[in-house]
């Protein structure tokens, strides 16, 4: 099993209207390198759900519900989704400022490469964000 982070807008769709529907097709992803980690998530692996905009914080926990798979909405094979189910909200949601704060994690792609996202989460940036 691996992890992962995936960003979303609130306003557009939020890790309560994933809690609210239980399942959803995880779409709009068109950055080169984001699909690439996309691509690579398999079913039953866990994802943080992130909230950019203002919030700018971990808020929820997802499993993977299926590999990657073509687009349906899309005429390009390029580009992937995958399945979603709502896990488990975080007891207290982590910001980003928090996590810039820790120096254990500014190797993390969510501080390095900020705009990504799909992005992969070591065992000790799960921890540390999870935990």
């Amino acid at each position: 099993m691996a992890y992962w982070l995936l960003k979303t807008e609130p306003s557009c769709y939020s890790y309560e209207d994933l809690e609210r529907d239980k399942k959803t097709t995880w779409d709009g992803v068109a950055n080169n390198l984001a699909l690439k980690y996309l691509r690579q998530i398999k079913k039953g692996d866990l994802a943080i759900i992130y909230h950019t905009g203002d919030e700018k914080a971990a808020v929820g926990i997802a499993e993977v519900a299926s590999n990657p798979y073509v687009d349906p909405k899309e005429n390009d094979p390029k580009l992937a989704v995958i399945d979603l189910k709502a896990k488990k909200k975080l007891a207290k949601e982590v910001t980003l400022a928090e996590i810039k704060a820790n120096k254990s994690m500014q190797n993390f792609l969510l501080v390095k490469m900020a705009r990504l996202s799909v992005m992969p989460v070591t065992d000790e940036q799960w921890n540390l964000i999870c935990g």
